[in-house]
C-alpha cells in the first residue's frame, strides 16, 4: 500500500491549529506496510511529531484511552504523550520519542538480551497498573477467547488433514479448552501488540520506551506475550529468559499452557489465510509457529 507524504488538506489544516511552524514542516509517510492506519512523521522548526489517522473510531479510542493508561504505567519519556486529538477525524497528534524501531535493529546479543530485559519491565508496570473492567468488557473478553477457540475449530475441521498429528492434537487442544483456561487466568490492560516492531530502543542513551496503542484493551494478561511466544522465544530462550527476568515473574502452569494454545490458534489462523489467499510469507509463518508450539512445553 502506497501513501501520501503529505498530508490529506483537511488533516493539515487540523495540524496547525495545535502545531506552529507547518508552513515549512517537513512530512514523511510513517505508515507501516500492512497496518490499515496511517502514520505521518511531521518535522517543523519547533521539533517532530507524529500524526496517525485511524480507519475507525475503536482504534481511536484504544490509542486515546492507551496513552492515558501510559501516563499512569510508565514514565514520561517511556511512551509519546497526547498533544491533540479529533474523535470525528479520528486522528491524533502524538509527540515523537527518541531512539529507532527494535525490530531489523543489528544488535549485538548482550544488547539485544538488555533491551528484552527492559520491554519485561516496561510491560510488567504497564500490567500492574489497573484499570477498571465492567460487567461488559468481562463479557467481550470472554467473548473473544471464545472466538478464538471456534476458529481454531473450523480450521481444524477444514485443514485437519493438511496438519501432522501433534498439530491437529494441539489445535484441537485451543479448539476444546481456551475458554475453560481463560477464566483462570489474571487479566490486565493489555498493550494489544507488544512486539519489538512497537519497542523503540535508544543505543545512546540505552533507553527503552513503548509506542502504537490502538489495540490496547483489558484482555488476557498472557495475550501480551503471544508474538513472543510465537516468533522469538523457540529460537532465542535467551530473550524469554531476559524477558521473564524483566518482567519479574515466571508464567504459571496455567499461563504457560494458554500461552501455547493462544499461540498455535494464531498460527493456525496465519496457515488458513494463507492458503486461501495462496499467500506464501503467510503459510510459512503458519506452519513455523505450529511446529514451535508443538515443542513448547505445555
Amino acid at each position: 500500500m502506497t501513501h501520501a507524504t503529505s498530508l490529506p488538506p483537511e488533516l493539515h489544516q487540523w495540524v496547525t491549529r495545535h502545531l506552529t511552524g507547518m508552513d515549512t514542516a517537513a512530512v514523511t509517510d510513517a505508515s507501516w506496510p500492512r497496518g490499515a492506519s496511517r502514520v505521518w512523521r511531521v518535522r517543523t522548526d519547533h521539533g517532530e511529531v507524529f500524526v496517525k489517522l485511524y480507519p475507525s473510531t475503536e482504534k481511536y479510542e484504544r490509542e486515546v484511552q492507551g496513552c492515558e493508561h501510559a501516563t499512569r504505567a510508565l514514565a514520561a519519556d517511556e511512551a509519546p504523550r497526547l498533544l491533540a486529538s479529533d474523535p470525528d477525524r479520528p486522528a491524533v497528534v502524538l509527540s515523537a520519542l527518541p531512539g529507532r524501531v527494535v525490530r531489523g535493529l543489528p544488535l549485538e546479543q548482550a544488547e539485544e538480551q538488555r533491551v528484552h530485559r527492559l520491554a519485561g519491565g516496561l510491560l510488567r508496570r504497564w500490567h500492574d497498573t489497573p484499570e477498571p473492567i465492567g460487567d461488559r468488557e468481562h463479557q467481550r473478553i470472554r467473548a473473544s477467547v471464545t472466538a478464538q477457540a471456534d476458529e481454531a475449530a473450523v480450521i481444524l475441521e477444514r485443514l485437519g488433514d493438511q496438519l501432522a498429528p501433534a498439530e491437529r492434537n494441539l489445535v484441537r487442544d485451543a479448539a476444546h479448552n481456551l475458554p475453560d483456561l481463560a477464566r483462570a487466568l489474571p487479566l490486565a490492560y493489555r498493550h494489544g501488540d507488544y512486539s519489538p516492531r512497537n519497542w523503540l530502543w535508544d543505543e545512546a542513551a540505552g533507553h527503552h520506551s513503548l509506542i502504537d496503542f490502538e489495540e490496547s484493551a483489558p484482555g488476557l494478561a498472557v495475550e501480551d506475550l503471544v508474538w513472543l511466544c510465537g516468533a522469538a522465544w523457540p529460537t532465542r530462550p535467551d530473550l524469554r529468559d531476559a524477558f521473564l527476568t524483566g518482567y519479574g515473574q515466571l508464567l504459571s502452569s496455567t499461563e504457560q499452557r494458554a500461552l501455547v494454545l493462544l499461540t498455535a490458534r494464531l498460527g493456525v489462523s496465519y496457515l488458513s489465510t494463507g492458503l486461501t489467499k495462496a499467500d506464501t510469507v503467510l503459510i510459512d509463518r503458519g506452519r513455523t509457529v505450529l511446529q514451535h508450539m508443538v515443542r513448547a512445553p505445555r
